[in-house]
């Protein structure tokens, strides 16, 4: 979503001349896009500023000019702060005011001096409905268009989690109609771009206003979407993120099943194996749910790959309840994943609950359900090997000659062969699994798609 965003920021900003650069030391105006889902997220906004700061004074001092903005969930979170502790910053916007930033950046240019209280522009304010920027029309004959891209269908959450901020700088769900995705998807697709991920915050419960003029009124849900989406020519993959398990209904689970283009793999996260835990998170499903869900998804599709969210160290988490965990863990087997310690965030339910568990006891957890998905997820790369997977590649890498791509199940494959080029599907035989990537080799059927 963040990235997603920031190719948003960039886009709006573009009519105003300007463009992307490598470093900060060459930029005359610099974001940081931020989270506050992590406190140490948080904390590493404050410490870039400061090193940021020292760029905007140099810059001034030879009658410069530098606009230093802060973006995101930790500007909506903590606006005032930042002005606080970083005066000299020069805007602050929520990430419901992307659509606004060109009169933000004129007000600190028109300012004429480096931010300071008084002369920041402040804005998090939430409108009715959240905006969403296509990319432009101008856009649609770039040489190097990137083959993937990420496109946002719903915004916000309506579940409250106990640790979550999103609800509070997201705001609430709101999805887009479909008319809208399906036209930024065919414009993706008129650029190159062959492989989609439809984002959300609580993706899966899209329900959009349908495209169909005879029933204008009708809700899709995701799976219809997803299927309207795959049908757009040049689009040959699609995955989405993030879903919360409650809202899997029988025409997602159906979408797994009967189309190729959705890739097999699921992002699907649990954050415990324990009920307790579960309840005092305001999960709205327990273990044994979430069990039952990926079993009806695996009978959909056999080769389903799993990744999960976990956290540790809730407030009130015991012993057995972080071996209900592990348990969890052991029985649905898991491609890779997510893992961290509890980080209390202000305003949330759960930094006020009693319980809070020491943090040595934290970290202990934590080392020992890395060394379970760690290992799960090695031996799942193991057991790749000798498959043929559709790997599309997407970068250099570090050797020469050497390309890196993702896997139908995101996996980064390093693959060297000099027929191969950036932007391909190519079939691959995987010849090794490794901790964090796979090896292959060409099969001898190499496509491009159109």
């Amino acid at each position: 979503m963040n990235v997603y965003d920031s190719e948003r920021m960039a886009d709006v900003l573009a009519p105003l001349g300007y463009g992307l650069v490598e470093t900060p030391d060459q930029a005359d105006m610099v974001i940081l896009n931020t989270c506050h889902i992590r406190e140490k997220a948080a904390e590493k906004v404050y410490s870039e500023l400061g090193r940021l700061r020292l760029l905007k004074t140099a810059r001034e001092d030879a009658a410069g000019q530098m606009i230093l903005a802060v973006a995101g969930c930790v500007a909506q979170a903590e606006g005032e702060e930042i002005l606080s502790r970083a005066p000299y910053v020069d805007i602050v916007f929520g990430p419901q005011a992307y659509h606004r930033l060109p009169e933000m950046v004129a007000r600190a240019s028109r300012a004429g001096k480096a931010g300071g209280k008084g002369g920041a522009v402040l804005d998090t304010e939430f409108p009715a409905e959240p905006k969403f920027d296509h990319l432009p029309a101008e856009k649609a004959n770039t040489e190097n268009a990137e083959r993937t891209a990420f496109l946002t269908v719903q915004e916000g959450c309506d579940k409250f989690c106990a640790f979550c901020v999103v609800p509070y700088t997201r705001g609430a769900e709101y999805s887009r109609p479909a008319a809208d995705v399906l036209a930024e998807a065919s414009r993706l697709a008129g650029v190159g771009v062959c492989e989609l991920t439809l984002l959300g915050q609580n993706v899966n419960n899209y329900h959009g206003a349908g495209n169909d003029p005879r029933t204008p009124e009708a809700v899709w849900g995701l799976g219809r979407l997803i299927a309207e989406v795959a049908a757009i020519d040049g689009i040959e993959r699609v995955r989405y993120t993030t879903s919360y398990p409650a809202e899997v209904d029988d025409e997602l689970i159906a979408a797994h099943r009967n189309m190729p283009e959705l890739m097999p793999y699921l992002h699907l996260p649990v954050q415990s194996g324990s009920d307790a835990v579960l309840k005092a998170m305001n999960r709205r499903h327990d273990a044994d749910f979430y069990r039952r869900l990926v079993e009806r998804l695996r009978q959909a599709r056999p080769d389903l790959g799993l990744s999960s969210d976990f956290i540790v160290g809730f407030p009130g988490e015991t012993d057995a309840d972080f071996a209900a965990t592990l348990k969890l863990i052991e029985d649905i087997g898991y491609v890779q994943a997510y893992s961290f310690k509890y980080s209390p965030r202000p305003g949330t339910p759960a930094a006020m609950l009693a319980g809070q568990v020491d943090e040595d006891v934290k970290a202990e957890r934590l080392a020992a359900l890395q060394d379970l998905l760690n290992a799960q997820q090695l031996a799942f790369n193991r057991s790749c090997v000798g498959r043929t997977m559709e790997v599309l590649l997407e970068r250099p890498g570090r050797d020469p000659g050497q390309l890196v791509g993702r896997s139908p199940y995101m996996q980064a494959v390093h693959v060297e062969d000099p027929a191969l080029a950036i932007g391909t599907i190519a079939r691959l035989r995987v010849t090794a699994g490794h901790a964090n990537s796979l090896t292959g080799v060409m099969t001898g059927a190499e496509r491009m798609p159109a």
